[in-house]
């Protein structure tokens, strides 16, 4: 069931991307949705660990 506090992302990506994007997300045995969802926290937590943790004062 959706969680109706999360926000929505629509994103346009080309053919060829979508097609990969869903190839890696069943071999690693996630949805393309859990996919994005764990390389936006991956990228999220790179960016935290060279840069300092994000915090809700610094994001307005």
């Amino acid at each position: 069931m959706r969680n109706k506090n999360n926000k929505h992302l629509g994103i346009e990506v080309d053919p060829e991307l979508h097609r990969k994007l869903h190839y890696i997300a069943k071999y690693e045995g996630r949805s393309a949705n859990g996919q994005i969802l764990y390389l936006i926290r991956k990228c999220i937590k790179e960016f935290e660990n060279e840069n300092g943790e994000i915090k809700e004062d610094d994001i307005h």
